[in-house]
């Protein structure tokens, strides 16, 4: 089984490199370096591939043709790093892990608030993991299960956290590449998961209280727990659906 994690910054794919087996290698793929190492039962390539969806769909699927084409492609997709937690669910220093990975803020504003692309006619803003595998990601992690948010814009204020919960009540935390990575993957019919380890409450940008350094080493423990090994079995009980 071939696994690419993909994380936003160098910290992040930092944290995930620590937790694996094998001393990383450098690989270049067209417009992005890769890290590779070994974990139990899987090799596992790591991409740092910049913040925000956008990026993070570019890098993602030059990776997946890249893999592709040399007849080696990735069997699973993880977008992974820190993120913002909804607090009710999803404290300072723990783990999330998607249940469903949602564009939060694609669409538009109305004089009636916000309506999703969807409900404009055009494409897609969620991504439903295989249950098996989320089950068996969060029962080896400790993660809490719940919607994972994409957003461009980090949320700032309790005004537009309460408006996220309200529209996605099962959302337990928010990031910025998620829904670019699983996007990738889509096109390119791999399964995709997003793993966040709290870093921050999501609303009011209160920097004093972030806990950047214990996120980053749950994201290394969530790494290290990670059922490699388990992927195939699990992968086989369920398939990746928008």
């Amino acid at each position: 089984m071939r696994v690419l994690v993909v994380t936003a910054v160098a910290a992040e794919a930092d944290a995930v490199v620590r937790a694996l087996a094998a001393e990383p290698v450098e690989v270049s793929v067209p417009g992005a370096v890769l890290r590779r190492a070994d974990a139990p039962s899987a090799a596992v390539d790591v991409l740092a591939a910049g913040v925000g969806p956008a990026a993070a769909a570019a890098a993602a699927g030059s990776a997946l043709a890249a893999a592709a084409a040399a007849g080696r492609p990735y069997g699973l997709v993880v977008s992974a790093g820190i993120g913002g937690g909804f607090a009710a669910g999803a404290p300072v220093a723990s783990l999330v892990v998607s249940e469903a990975i949602v564009a939060a803020d694609l669409g538009a504003e109305t004089p009636d608030g916000f309506v999703p692309v969807t409900e404009l006619g055009f494409g897609a803003v969620e991504h439903t993991p295989p249950a098996a595998l989320v089950a068996a990601v969060a029962g080896a992690t400790g993660a809490a299960r719940g919607a994972v948010l994409t957003v461009s814009t980090v949320t700032g204020s309790p005004e537009r956290a309460a408006g996220l919960t309200d529209r996605h009540p099962r959302a337990l935390a928010e990031a910025m590449e998620g829904f670019g990575v699983a996007e990738a993957a889509a096109a390119h019919g791999v399964p995709a998961l997003e793993i966040r380890a709290v870093s921050n409450p999501v609303g009011p940008r209160d920097r004093a209280a972030w806990r950047i350094g214990d996120a980053l080493a749950a994201l290394t423990d969530a790494f290290r727990a990670f059922p490699f090994d388990r992927l195939p079995a699990v992968l086989q009980e369920g398939t990746v659906s928008p």
